[in-house]
């Protein structure tokens, strides 16, 4: 199993500079070295083939804002037709898979119902998260940037869900129909389970996620009833990374939060909502034990990357592993569904399917 399948000579510059970023991000390099690669293809982008050749040509390929020396020997080499050195390296280097384990059901894996853009706080726009999401071989994929409340990850409002409601029916209009982008959003489930967003929008969405972001440590009673109210709501789909937990990363770890789960899941399989295996591996999110619970429970699950650039939607592979090594069956993960099937099921009309 290979992701993001290798490409070779001869490459486009901005997709082999774009190709380098996206790999960078799935081995979880640092944001400002996979930056760089990304301001290059905007950069490379604007500019057009026909210049670099003539930059690359001429040796001044750095005097173009965003272009540095490395990769400026990148867009050189891609110009003259040849597979650039640092894109074979990095190409070669990265491990087949994420995960030891989990292939088969990584293969079934048709779409992801958690993905941000830098609408709010993901990395990339819009377009790119398509374009990497075809690449991954991904038949749908659900744009869930946050909601308002959570301004510090600049949360959309109604308005500016609009104008995204409206860029990505263009996109969809405008693709080559190999990955159909649906709308969507991480609403934030409020202190008394209420939704962070106008029940209009709500409505429309194709896809609506909600999790807990705030009073992450709020008493075990009160937050049980949030987050039932939470998934019970008919308009939510997928109860997000449900103990808001993290067990590794640069932040640092956070304990998980203390809730009745066998109540929330019972709620979340009588009411047709997806339990979310988040695939972050500093998330890890919910633990074995909860996965197995809502298991038993009867509740569907949705085996989402929480990708925040384009690199991370390869993350599934991670949640993948878990879920197979946990015995789910594929037809329980929403996220193997076919696009009309998941409609139907987000539309309500199968929310009674196990």
């Amino acid at each position: 199993m290979r992701s993001f399948v290798a490409v070779g000579a001869p490459v486009d510059p901005v997709v082999a500079l774009t190709r380098i970023a996206w790999l960078l991000e799935r081995r979880r390099e640092s944001t400002y070295r996979v930056e760089a690669f990304r301001k290059a293809a905007r950069a490379a982008e604007r500019v057009g083939v026909e210049e670099l050749t003539e930059r690359a040509t001429a040796g001044t390929l750095t005097a173009i804002v965003g272009i540095g020396k490395t990769t400026a020997s990148v867009i050189a080499e891609s110009v003259a037709g040849e597979l650039p050195g640092y894109l074979a390296d990095v190409q070669q280097t990265s491990p087949d898979s994420l995960a030891s384990g989990g292939d088969d059901l990584y293969l079934a894996i048709r779409g992801d119902l958690h993905a941000h853009t830098d609408w709010s706080d993901g990395g990339a726009p819009l377009d790119e998260m398509a374009r990497a999401a075809s690449a991954l071989g991904h038949e749908w994929l659900t744009i869930t940037d946050h909601s308002p409340r959570l301004t510090v990850a600049n949360g959309l409002g109604p308005e500016r869900l609009r104008r995204q409601i409206d860029d990505i029916a263009e996109l969809n209009r405008s693709s080559d129909g190999t990955c159909h982008i649906l709308t969507g959003i991480e609403v934030d489930i409020l202190d008394d389970g209420s939704l962070d967003q106008t029940d209009e929008l709500l409505d429309h969405l194709d896809v609506v996620t909600a999790s807990v972001h705030s009073k992450l440590r709020m008493d075990a009673a009160p937050m049980t009833r949030r987050m039932v109210a939470a998934v019970a709501d008919p308009r939510v789909d997928v109860l997000g990374h449900c103990t808001g937990r993290r067990v590794a990363g640069g932040r640092g770890a956070r304990p998980q939060s203390v809730f009745d789960a066998a109540e929330v899941f019972a709620a979340c399989a009588h009411h047709g909502t997806a339990v979310e295996i988040n695939s972050r591996p500093e998330r890890v999110d919910p633990p074995d034990d909860l996965i197995e619970l809502a298991y038993d429970l009867g509740c569907l699950f949705a085996i989402d990357s929480d990708a925040h650039a384009p690199g991370q939607l390869d993350f599934k592979a991670l949640g993948a592993q878990r879920a197979e090594r946990l015995g789910i069956e594929p037809d329980r993960i929403v996220t193997t569904w076919t696009l009309d099937r998941l409609l139907a099921w987000t539309a309500g009309g199968t929310r009674s399917s196990r």
